[in-house]
């Protein structure tokens, strides 16, 4: 670990920056067009520091079979650059590109600095500003920005830092218990890590799992693979998603680019909140409706009960999306299958179940989580000491109690994660705007003494699933008032847009 990125009495008052923003995926950039386009100061500079050598941020990093937006693209996508294709969803290719040519025609990416890792963060209260400690490429021109080669340390200063870091370990995956994995001689892989180029013709595919990345991923490998397998303790509620949608077309042919994708955008967001009532208020409906929708689907040898039937009402998990009922496609082709069990032991050529079935794959894909990390694993310090960030509230969804000048980057549960990374940057913009207004430097939330003691701490995320309780455990907290995660995203970005943005927030 290096030394605290703190240099008290060093080029004081000198900042490199007035912000800096950590990572260069969907929400980094973002959060760098939010500031560039609306801030007033004519020389307002910031950069985004980027551990990898690309932008995208998981939409880089992730390569495997089919992977593609869970969500309809035309609310993943930029308010601010429409999206190009016509299809409902996107690939990661087609997401990784329209990343990269958004930061390229707003000028966002000469702002990057790749392969600049950041590994510890210093508020310094006796300068107003964070001293950022970050492993950059050496001159040599061996290292990157992870550490390797002649990779060296490097201190700069900001007045403000958001984190556009997103809760996956980029580094480590998950590591995931299943009795006897280690003794399996075929290959074992986890969809986070894709061997580039790997070849699965022709191989008996087991693919342990059942959400989005199972979801996506079974479809995608019966091109090539003999049968793909989807083995889940417990069914996820999946429903099809038309690519190419009638009114959707009709809308991308009458209008021009961007009239039709703020159209579209809108219809999406308004869907979305009346779908999240309606299974809210009436589940038993909703449940009926994803039966009938599965069921047209399956062949008549795939029953719906067990294999897609919930123990848990809808949206109390977040719902897969299939591509056209691609999953189902396959399953009526007899490409795929799926197994509900659980695991009783993996022995060298095969997984043995609980109910005594026998598998037998050439390969065993790991599709059963990822492993988290906040703020990208760098420690956060404030005059030295550390910060636990699962102790602190988060004020409006996008500032750590007690924290100074530090923005927090979390997207909704049940939308797509850009809608509230998006209120984020709005309402970190309008907080610095706000400071510079008043001649002031320094923003920092503060909790009464008497919410204090009467705050009920609730979860950032309320939808029951395994892998977001662990996020859950690491992440900051929620509560009530200005302290409430986000739930509703119409009222969440007039909140970030016109809101009030006093209310316990100290300003100095």
């Amino acid at each position: 670990m290096p030394a605290p990125a703190s240099s008290p009495g060093q080029r004081t008052g000198h900042t490199d920056f007035d912000l800096i923003i950590v990572g260069a995926g969907i929400a980094g950039i973002n959060a760098a067009y939010r500031f560039q386009t609306g801030t007033s100061r004519q020389k307002s500079s910031y950069a985004i520091f980027e551990a990898r050598d690309a932008v995208g941020g998981t939409w880089d990093l992730f390569r495997y079979p089919g992977i593609r937006s869970d969500s309809d693209i035309f609310t993943f996508a930029f308010e601010w650059n429409a999206w190009p294709k016509k299809g409902t969803m996107a690939s990661g290719a087609e997401i990784r590109a329209y990343i990269n040519e958004s930061a390229q025609k707003t000028g966002i990416y000469d702002n990057i600095r790749f392969r600049h890792k950041i590994v510890a963060a210093n508020w310094e209260s006796e300068h107003s500003r964070w001293a950022i400690t970050a492993t950059v490429p050496g001159t040599g021109g061996g290292g990157g920005g992870g550490g390797g080669g002649d990779a060296q340390l490097k201190v700069y200063y900001s007045q403000f830092m958001y984190l556009a870091t997103g809760y996956y370990d980029y580094e480590t995956p998950l590591s995931t218990t299943i009795p006897g994995i280690e003794n399996f001689q075929g290959k074992v892989l986890h969809p986070q890590f894709w061997p580039k180029d790997l070849d699965y013709t022709d191989k008996d595919v087991v693919i342990i799992g059942s959400g989005a990345t199972a979801v996506t991923m079974v479809p995608s490998m019966t091109d090539k693979a003999k049968h793909v397998t989807m083995l889940q303790r417990s069914p996820t509620y999946i429903f099809p998603l038309p690519q190419h949608g009638t009114l959707a077309q009709i809308v991308l042919f009458l209008f021009p680019r961007p009239v039709s994708h703020l159209i579209l955008r809108t219809g999406w967001i308004l869907q979305l909140v009346l779908m999240i009532q309606l299974c809210r208020y009436f589940p038993g409906i909703v449940r009926r409706v994803i039966r009938h929708e599965n069921v047209k689907r399956l062949p008549a040898e795939v029953p719906w009960d067990p294999h897609f039937n919930p123990r848990y009402n809808p949206w109390e998990q977040r719902l897969c999306a299939s591509q056209d009922g691609d999953i189902f496609a396959a399953l009526s082709a007899g490409k795929a299958s799926v197994v509900t069990d659980t695991i009783s032991a993996v022995t060298e050529e095969s997984i043995r179940l609980s109910s005594g079935t026998v598998l037998h794959p050439d390969m065993i894909v790991t599709a059963t989580g990822l492993r988290l990390s906040f703020a990208g694993g760098m420690d956060v310090t404030v005059d030295g000491q550390h910060v636990d960030q699962s102790k602190q509230f988060l004020w409006k969804g996008t500032m750590l109690q007690d924290i100074p000048n530090l923005f927090f980057t979390i997207g909704f549960e049940n939308a797509s994660w850009t809608l509230g990374c998006d209120c984020a940057a709005r309402l970190t913009v309008r907080v610095i705007e706000q400071l510079r207004d008043k001649g002031l430097e320094v923003a920092v939330p503060r909790m009464s003494a008497s919410d204090q003691k009467t705050m009920v701490p609730r979860p950032l995320f309320s939808l029951k699933a395994t892998y977001l309780d662990k996020v859950n455990e690491q992440l900051p907290k929620g509560g009530s008032g200005v302290w409430a995660p986000r739930t509703n995203y119409p009222v969440d970005l007039w909140k970030s847009t016109y809101g009030d943005i006093e209310t316990n927030l100290e300003m100095s």
